[in-house]
């Protein structure tokens, strides 16, 4: 199969999957990747992003195989705006 195959057979679900799968070394049901699977999902997870990811976060490849990185003043306000959805509750002390 070939690079383009293979992103043309890759949903947002499998995408989901393996990029999960990087970021915890075992697959959604809780087995454990080898590191030729490792390896594999971290080029797939990166391919799919190259050509899909108009909105990267902090150091991820954006759409077009360029690598994004955001300043911090950029994260910050980023994170700021969406504190704004987030309703705090004070909790009573006892």
């Amino acid at each position: 199969m070939d690079v383009e195959q293979l992103l043309s057979a890759m949903t947002p679900d499998v995408y989901d999957r393996l990029l999960y799968a990087c970021e915890t070394g075992r697959w959604p049901e809780g087995s454990v990747l080898s590191q030729e699977q490792k390896d594999s999902c971290m080029q797939a997870v990166m391919l799919y992003q190259s050509k899909h990811n108009v909105d990267p976060q902090h150091m991820s490849v954006a759409a077009g195989g360029e690598i994004a990185f955001k300043s911090k003043a950029e994260l910050k306000k980023q994170f700021s705006a969406e504190q704004e959805d987030i309703v705090r509750v004070k909790v009573a002390e006892n």
